[in-house]
């Protein structure tokens, strides 16, 4: 049996500790970091935000173990130089061109190529990678959990406000990295060999170097074997990493299941994919999502429900019941989106939102 390992990745604000305004202050905390967390302490292109990667994890226990001593350790590290990290997929009210962009040819090649798309590229999110059996297979996967997209995202909403405004989405990170290229749900493919030939053209028309700048929602990682979600925004608690991460297992696991037995799930064409997804960004979820068999709408818990059942059969192989059933609590509590809104509605106080944020994001560490 394939063993579906986990890494999860995720993009810290770093913020002054009385402002909470964000702080060009990455080098400090990565040069603190660096020496016992090594590869698991990234520089990112902006320096006000810091990347955060598991290793390798065997389930779900394991990655939420990582996760949570990844947490402490870089806010203990942010800590020592008077600094506080913040888990959101914006920032309620920092300016993006007040951010310095890291010194490194990999960035400067970037904002080179793109200008204020990149610069103003102020976001925070988080990436999920299941291991595949092989790239084939992982290419199939892909196509299927396309249609699941929309249903994670909703869940993940995090980046209310954009620049001191209520946007009026409850994911306005999506938004900011429409900008880029090659961003957005990936198409369907029939085989590895027609991914493989459209990449190829990409390298020799020089749109890209390596698949590294392939930005899909979802995607054949270009290095690892695996399969990358990267539609969510940062969450703010460990409790939600652990549950959607989780889920995102248990999707790849379910498809994989199918194929063994020759089955699979319908695949819906990304123009329909993709009007699930604005009103994931918009609404969050208390969206009405389109169930596209019946070709009705429908409000968001009923198409969690059915991502529910249709996972149900390789939920207590994979040791991920009670996280996978956190998405009730998640349901019920509001998605972090919804938990910022409420602060601001309370306060009028988007420096109150900011200090929220703080505080979820150590929340039982």
């Amino acid at each position: 049996m394939h063993k579906f390992t986990l890494g999860i990745e995720e993009e810290f604000q770093i913020l002054d500790s009385d402002t909470l305004q964000l702080r060009s202050q990455m080098s400090k905390i990565i040069e603190g970091g660096k020496v016992h967390l090594q590869e698991r302490i990234k520089e990112e292109m902006h320096q006000s935000i810091v990347e955060m990667g598991t290793n390798v994890c065997e389930n779900i226990n394991q990655a939420r173990d990582e996760v949570s001593y990844l947490r402490q350790q870089v806010i203990a590290l942010a800590a020592e130089e008077g600094l506080k990290v913040g888990a959101s997929g914006t920032h309620p009210f920092s300016l993006w061109d007040e951010q310095l962009i890291t010194n490194a040819p990999r960035y400067d090649e970037i904002v080179n190529e793109m200008g204020d798309v990149a610069r103003g590229n102020l976001i925070f999110g988080m990436h999920v990678h299941v291991a595949i059996p092989n790239r084939q297979e992982g290419l199939d996967i892909l196509n299927v959990a396309r249609y699941f997209l929309p249903h994670l995202y909703a869940l993940s909403t995090n980046s209310p406000f954009w620049e001191g405004r209520d946007t009026g989405f409850k994911s306005y990170r999506s938004k900011v990295f429409d900008k880029f290229p090659r961003t957005g749900i990936p198409p369907f493919f029939n085989s590895i060999q027609e991914y493989d030939k459209f990449v190829e053209i990409l390298v020799k028309t020089r749109c890209l170097d390596n698949t590294k700048k392939i930005w899909w929602d979802i995607r054949l990682h270009p290095f690892f074997p695996t399969v990358e979600f990267r539609i969510c925004d940062v969450v703010m608690t460990v409790d939600e990493v652990t549950c959607i991460a989780a889920l995102m297992q248990c999707i790849v696991a379910k498809i994989y299941k199918l194929h063994q037995k020759n089955q699979t799930f319908k695949s819906y064409r990304r123009l329909l994919l993709n009007e699930n997804k604005w009103r994931a960004a918009r609404w969050g979820i208390d969206a009405k999502l389109i169930d596209f068999g019946k070709e009705e709408e429908v409000p968001f818990h009923q198409l969690m429900n059915e991502l529910l059942e249709f996972i149900d059969d390789v939920v207590d192989g994979l040791g991920c019941r009670k996280e996978v059933n956190y998405v009730y609590q998640m349901i019920e509590q509001g998605a972090g989106a919804d938990r910022q809104l409420q602060v601001y509605k309370d306060t009028g106080d988007l420096r109150k939102v900011a200090d929220y944020v703080v505080q979820q994001t150590a929340k039982g560490l």
